[in-house]
């Protein structure tokens, strides 16, 4: 987390395997029909829809599937009405948590994600407790073999990036503004840089330091709070250093 405040997420991510691929489907599902809701059903003038699209192909989502949850959104096919929300609270050690959700009940998500946050030590919170320590951006990671720091930071910046940190081992990590996360992800794309993956995060004004204990703990917080269907993403503003992550991990 440290820098890399998004680990916890990436690595949950990574780890999901086959069986669980009907939920990452759910989710995406949710996305996409948010998305055309919101913006329309062509993808093309519609970044939110399009990046949606792409994470269903990487998914090996059938297309259907895709076409379904698009007409559901632009209102061509009835179905259930999802909503935005986010969630607040501390874990312990007092790190403060913005759970993400996209829910079509948000009472019974509400209380799932109160009894995730006091089985794991932790309390949920009011709305507003702890969103002021979080600003909204978009984040790319790019992978580090083969590519020259400076090169990146010149080209990123070129993009539109507001700071490009080396503090993780294995990526590039390139902020910018939340409303700028598809051009610069297309700049560094049509310059060949590989990038690993491309999503608006919450980014964290200050951090709290977590021992192996507290990490420990923190992650396992962050692990329910992820393997719930209606959660969408979990940002926290923990600093684990990464010799702790790696014992953890």
């Amino acid at each position: 987390m440290g820098g890399h405040s998004h680990w916890a997420g990436i690595k949950h991510k990574k780890a999901l395997v086959d069986a669980k691929r009907g939920k990452i489907w759910t989710r995406i599902v949710r996305e996409i029909t948010i998305a055309a809701k919101l913006g329309g059903g062509d993808a093309n003038g519609n970044p939110r829809l399009r990046r949606a699209v792409d994470d269903a192909k990487a998914a090996n989502m059938p297309a259907e599937n895709v076409k379904r949850a698009i007409q559901k959104g632009t209102g061509e096919l009835p179905g259930a009405v999802y909503e935005e929300l986010t969630y607040e609270g501390y874990a312990p050690g007092g790190v403060a948590v913005l759970v993400e959700v996209t829910t079509d009940n948000r009472n019974r998500t509400a209380d799932d994600v109160s009894l995730i946050f006091t089985k794991n030590g932790g309390n949920r919170g009011t709305a507003g407790c702890v969103s002021w320590m979080f600003k909204p951006k978009s984040l790319i990671l790019v992978k580090k073999d083969g590519v020259a720091e400076d090169a990146l930071i010149g080209d990123a910046l070129d993009a539109g990036a507001e700071d490009v940190s080396t503090d993780v081992a294995s990526v590039y990590e390139v902020y910018g503004a939340a409303a700028d996360l598809e051009k610069i992800r297309q700049a560094l794309a049509d310059k060949k840089y590989p990038i690993e993956s491309a999503e608006n995060v919450m980014k964290p004004d200050t951090l709290v330091a977590l021992d192996e204990l507290g990490a420990a703990k923190l992650l396992k917080l962050v692990e329910m709070l992820e393997e719930h269907d209606d959660v969408k993403s979990v940002h926290t503003n923990a600093d684990i250093p990464e010799d702790v992550l790696a014992k953890l991990a």
